[in-house]
């Protein structure tokens, strides 16, 4: 029998959502690049819980593929939550990495005696990992109903939208400005939409052209090729040769960083909330960043910015961006290139990481006859 557990940080509160499911398979990284499954025995649940069987499962292109490339600090060092340092070594092999994915939607296929706010046939959306069946809390379900109304897998978006939400509030837009979004993945192709719905100018920056296309049918109103276009040059040209007046920078990649910092204004702000694997190059701090007063500003899920916290906790985040995209204010389906059975799941992975330019977001269908 196989019993696990995650914790999912609230920013202020910690709620504990135990992962024990009904004649389940789960998906495991065995090792570097290699996806592997193993089954796990059904248990009871509780009176307050209740069962879920996974519909839909998204692959996160960015954080997600590191621990499958083997890159992840988290599979070399060791993270103290107390401490809030990495710290060498660690208290575990790095692989097998059992617990993986964090973008789900499911329906509930039983319930607690105690549940009375959900019901068998709700959908539900939430992070358990890419696993056909999860237990829940009731209440944790009961917050995370998805809309009737609503596509199944505008579920699979509430983490990854509440990341890129979070870095548009760290970017702190206002109406009128002129905001550059530096990767056009799904991350960042969200916090296009969300700039453009703070009233900005959105300018995207892309080294693919596929995805620079889907940004500007998407709303953005300026779409620059790196490898062709001076951007920080073009973006001055745009505004009267101020420059940005802020960027988010989602690609991770050091020198796509070092041409954000260029791009905006003097006294002016870089959001970075791309993730980045290890250490810089590329980088010239005592160029623009330095003699412009550039702020460079961390963007990162576990917390909203100080003058935010006491408004906006994790719950809201993802909530706000689930809701916004059932009604179709945010578009995050068009986001959708590749839907694959769970059976097939080493192939998903192989394609996001040999083919990036054909794969934006891939989902993982899981099979429809899962014993409940």
């Amino acid at each position: 029998m196989v019993k696990s557990s995650v914790k999912t940080n609230d920013l202020r509160s910690v709620i504990t959502v135990r992962i024990v499911a009904a004649m389940g398979t789960q998906l495991t990284f065995a090792r570097a690049q290699t996806v592997g499954f193993f089954d796990y025995e059904d248990v009871p649940i509780s009176p307050s819980e209740v069962r879920v069987r996974t519909l839909f499962s998204g692959i996160s292109t960015g954080t997600e593929m590191t621990a499958y490339r083997g890159t992840s600090p988290h599979l070399t060092k060791h993270w103290d939550a107390e401490s809030r340092l990495f710290q060498d070594g660690g208290d575990a092999p790095a692989f097998p990495v059992e617990v993986v994915g964090y973008e789900e939607v499911g329906e509930i296929v039983e319930t607690g005696a105690d549940v009375a706010d959900v019901a068998v046939g709700d959908r539900v959306w939430g992070t358990w990992g890419h696993r056909t069946t999860a237990v829940l809390d009731g209440a944790y379900a009961s917050a995370r109903r998805l809309s009737d109304t609503a596509y199944p897998r505008v579920g699979i978006f509430s983490h990854i939208g509440a990341v890129a939400l979070n870095a548009v509030l760290d970017a702190d837009i206002h109406v009128g400005e002129t905001v550059v979004v530096f990767g056009l993945g799904v991350p960042g192709q969200l916090a296009a939409q969300f700039a453009r719905l703070n009233g900005a100018r959105v300018v995207v920056v892309d080294g693919i052209a596929a995805r620079r296309e889907l940004a500007g049918r998407l709303g953005a109103e300026v779409v620059l090729d790196p490898t062709k276009d001076q951007v920080a040059e073009r973006v001055r040209e745009l505004t009267g040769g101020r420059g940005a007046d802020v960027a988010i920078e989602f690609t991770g990649n050091h020198r796509a960083l070092q041409t954000a910092i260029r791009t905006v204004a003097y006294n002016s702000r870089v959001c970075v909330a791309g993730f980045f694997v290890g250490e810089a190059s590329g980088l010239a701090l005592g160029e623009e960043f330095h003699h412009n007063r550039v702020q460079l500003v961390s963007s990162q899920i576990s917390g909203s910015a100080p003058r935010l916290q006491h408004r906006w906790d994790r719950l809201r985040l993802n909530t706000t961006a689930i809701n916004l995209a059932a009604k179709g204010t945010l578009d995050p389906l068009s986001l959708i290139t590749h839907t694959i059975p769970f059976a097939e799941a080493a192939h998903a992975y192989q394609l996001i990481d040999e083919r990036p330019a054909d794969a934006l977001q891939v989902v993982l269908e899981m099979p429809a006859a899962v014993a409940a």
